[in-house]
């Protein structure tokens, strides 16, 4: 009976000395994993830290003065009444006093507004900036490839389009 107990004590501190083993084991792997999961996560830090390569709108400082077309178009946006789009425009085209076409507009929607404009005798602004800038000038979220301008309000944007200026 003695016997059976050392045997019993042999087999149960075996079986400890295992269980501290493998969970000595468990922990060296889970320090393994935790300092491979901390060196992805610097990785992913490191990633981040680097710059995009993706479109950013500056804002202009103070310093950086606006051009008078685009502060007309803002004041024109602002307190006059004008329309965004190429559809509008070529709807109501008529009754425009100035078209704004952005510099990135499609072919096919300068030669529509090209064409209402000289059988209407509605001057055109060329803005040279693309069509995402026009509507940030505008203060819009969205891209504006051609602004109609039906009333000027506190702007003098028709007489800029009548000189001839670009943006």
């Amino acid at each position: 009976m003695v016997a059976k107990k050392k045997e019993s004590e042999d087999i149960s501190e075996e079986t400890t000395k295992k269980a501290v083993q493998d969970a000595s084991e468990e922990v060296e792997s889970a320090e393994v994993a935790e300092s491979t999961t901390e060196s992805a996560e610097a990785a992913d830090e490191a990633a981040v830290d680097e710059p995009k390569k993706k479109l950013v709108r500056r804002r202009k400082s103070k310093r950086e003065k606006e051009s008078p077309v685009s502060r007309a178009i803002r004041l024109a946006v602002e307190s006059g009444k004008v329309g965004f789009g190429s559809n509008e425009a070529m709807k109501k085209g008529a009754t425009s006093l100035a078209f704004v076409l952005a510099g990135n507009s499609p072919a096919s929607v300068k030669s529509g507004i090209t064409y209402i404009s000289s059988s209407k005798g509605v001057p055109i602004i060329n803005f040279a900036g693309s069509s995402i800038e026009l509507g940030s000038v505008c203060g819009k979220p969205y891209p504006v490839s051609v602004l109609s301008v039906y009333e000027q309000g506190s702007s003098n944007i028709v007489e800029i389009a009548k000189e001839g200026k670009k943006a």
